[in-house]
């Protein structure tokens, strides 16, 4: 049994576009003929090849893994068709030469009518004719969404903010402005589709004749060719930057909301824009407050004379601190709300409330004079209470 196209490339099964390409560009340039000293080299660069023009075309690849490696390429040999072929941007060979190539590097042109499109149509239902390879393209397509993460501490969801950030993202190669090949390189117009970017078919079938049209897989929809493709980006038309981006960040975002800024995602085809980028927002955890929705929770520790005969209590909010006016009797687990203390809403007026639960703190250790004090206030009519370690925790809950 030969070696699968994932192998070949030294990646796994569940490799991304991007990393099978990387994959391709580091073996090709140990295999390649013009630098490699081993004896089968020229073999092993069209073997790796033929498995990136497999496993970067969608279709193709969806088929090679429900097909699996062998019945894939016998499917192919009895068709006598080839994958998509290896012109136009992305898929010429990085060390230059004629990139507009003839389809499978192993031989075989884009086939007529029947062979390997209809045995892939009788397993899996048909493309509506697109074809083996052919990607529909149907003009230029935009870049993709990226996403990231941004964390945040509560202060800034309170306050609004403006944060740098640094993301890794493809961005359209600067030296062929994301064509693939040089300014300066010579061009042919596609002699497969004679510059049309797309093919037509005539097939016959029980119903009639059928016409087709599919995108070109020789120049894959460009109707041009190039002799040769762009040292800088290999002929992708992309490189890998990192970007220092400004983000505002509005008050009162909550944790797992997504901003999005248009334009600053993967490149899209020359003259098609940009995708976006999406900032998934993370709240780091506070110190004093927990949130709850627009509003917030603070834990009040008190002594006893304080809640047996109240006092006047500075509590810190997240822009600062305010009197609170703790009545006489206070329990222990006794909520109270100071109105607009909270958090602002999100793009609405006003805030949230802030919480403030009470909880009676008992001295650890107390000194003779404190001890007789409260024998006497126990001697006088004081009455025993005990609460469960979890009373607090509970009582926090039910909020």
């Amino acid at each position: 049994m030969s070696e699968d196209f994932y192998s070949a490339l030294g990646v796994s099964q569940d490799a991304s576009e991007d990393e099978i390409k990387r994959a391709y560009r580091e073996k090709a340039t140990e295999y390649h003929p013009d630098v490699s000293d081993e004896p089968d080299a020229e073999e092993k660069f069209k073997r790796i090849k033929r498995a990136k023009e497999v496993l970067t075309d969608e279709e193709a690849r969806q088929a090679y893994d429900r097909l699996g490696h062998e019945n894939f390429e016998e499917a192919r040999k009895r068709g006598g068709a080839g994958s998509a072929g290896g012109g136009g941007r992305g898929g010429g060979d990085p060390f230059g030469g004629f990139g507009g190539g003839g389809g499978d590097p192993f031989g075989g042109g884009a086939g007529g009518g029947g062979g390997l499109g209809d045995i892939f149509e009788q397993f899996f239902g048909g493309n509506g004719g697109g074809g083996f390879g052919s990607r529909g393209r149907g003009g230029p397509q935009q870049g993709s969404d990226l996403r990231t993460e941004l964390r945040i501490d509560l202060e800034d969801a309170y306050e609004g903010t403006e944060r740098q950030f640094t993301v890794s993202r493809p961005e359209r190669c600067p030296d062929c402005e994301g064509e693939g090949h040089p300014p300066d390189a010579d061009a042919q117009t596609c002699p497969e589709c004679e510059g049309q970017g797309q093919i037509t078919q005539v097939r016959q079938t029980a119903m009639g004749r059928v016409q087709q049209v599919q995108t070109c897989r020789h120049c894959e929809g460009e109707g041009t060719l190039y002799d040769e493709t762009c040292s800088t980006c290999s002929g992708e038309g992309q490189v890998r930057n990192e970007a220092t981006l400004t983000v505002t960040v509005p008050e009162g975002i909550h944790e797992g909301q997504t901003l999005r800024m248009e334009g600053e995602g993967a490149p899209g085809d020359p003259r098609a824009p940009n995708g976006d980028l999406l900032i998934d927002i993370r709240v780091e955890q506070h110190p004093e407050f927990e949130r709850r929705d627009d509003d917030l929770v603070y834990d009040l520790a008190i002594s006893f004379p304080q809640a047996v005969f109240g006092d006047t209590i500075q509590v810190p909010t997240i822009d600062g601190t305010v009197e609170f006016d703790l009545p006489a009797g206070t329990q222990s687990g006794e909520t109270f709300r100071l109105e607009g203390k909270g958090m602002p809403r999100l793009r609405r007026r006003g805030h949230g409330d802030l919480h403030v639960l009470s909880q009676v703190v008992t001295p650890e250790e107390l000194n003779d004079e404190q001890r007789e004090a409260l024998e006497d206030f126990a001697e006088a009519g004081g009455e025993e209470v005990e609460v469960s370690q979890g009373f607090f925790k509970r009582l926090r809950n039910s909020l």
